[in-house]
C-alpha cells in the first residue's frame, strides 16, 4: 500500500443494497473519510456514463479518489437483454477495477451499481466471485446497488440495506442537480 499509517490494515468486503436512497451516497462518504486518512480509493461506477455532481468533487480529491465510469454518455434503460456495448463496458470495467484491486496502490475499491450490472446481465455473478476471490487481505472492496445476489450478501463482511419508506419521487419530483446527481 502506499500509505504507510497502518501495515496491519485488514479489509473486509461491504455491501450497501436495497431500494432506498444513499448506496452510492454512502460509498462516497466512506472514500471522503479514507481520504482523510491518507488513504487512496478506486471508485469504478457501473451503467454509470452522465455527469454526476461527485465527478466534479472528487477531482478536487485526486490523487487520493480516483473515479471512472464503465456506462455510455447517454442514461442506461437496462433490461434483461442489455445491449452488447453495455455488456462489453460492464466487463471491461470490472477488469479495470480488478487491476486497480491487485495494483497496489489503492486500500479502497468501490464497484458502484455492480449488484444492478448483475442484476441485468452486463456481468456474470460468477465473475463478480471472481473478483472477490482476488481481493488482496488489505484492500476493502464496496459493492453497491440494488438487487444484491444472495450469494453475494453471504459472503459479505457487512450488509446495509437502504430502505424506501418515503420519497418524492413519488410525488413527481424529478432528480436534482447536488442532492441525487
Amino acid at each position: 500500500m502506499t500509505d504507510e499509517t497502518n501495515t496491519d490494515f485488514r479489509g473486509y468486503i461491504q455491501v450497501y443494497t436495497g431500494n432506498g436512497k444513499g448506496k452510492t451516497t454512502a460509498a462516497l462518504g466512506l472514500a471522503l473519510r479514507a481520504a482523510g486518512h491518507g488513504f487512496r480509493t478506486y471508485f469504478g461506477q457501473f451503467l454509470k456514463g452522465r455527469k454526476y455532481g461527485e465527478l466534479e468533487s472528487v477531482q478536487k480529491l485526486a490523487p487520493l479518489i480516483t473515479l471512472v465510469q464503465f456506462g455510455r454518455s447517454g442514461f442506461i434503460h437496462v433490461t434483461k437483454n442489455p445491449d452488447t456495448a453495455d455488456i462489453q463496458k460492464a466487463v471491461e470495467g470490472l477488469e479495470e477495477c480488478r487491476k486497480a484491486m491487485l495494483s497496489g496502490e489503492y486500500r479502497i475499491i468501490v464497484l458502484d451499481e455492480i449488484h444492478v450490472a448483475v442484476y441485468f446481465n452486463l456481468v456474470a455473478e460468477a465473475a463478480l466471485h471472481r473478483f472477490l476471490d482476488d481481493k488482496p487481505v488489505d484492500v476493502e472492496v464496496i459493492l453497491t446497488g440494488r438487487y444484491a445476489p444472495a450469494s453475494v450478501i453471504e459472503r459479505a463482511d457487512l450488509v446495509t440495506e437502504m430502505k424506501d419508506i418515503r420519497h418524492y419521487y413519488d410525488s413527481g419530483v424529478q432528480a436534482r442537480d447536488g442532492i441525487e446527481r
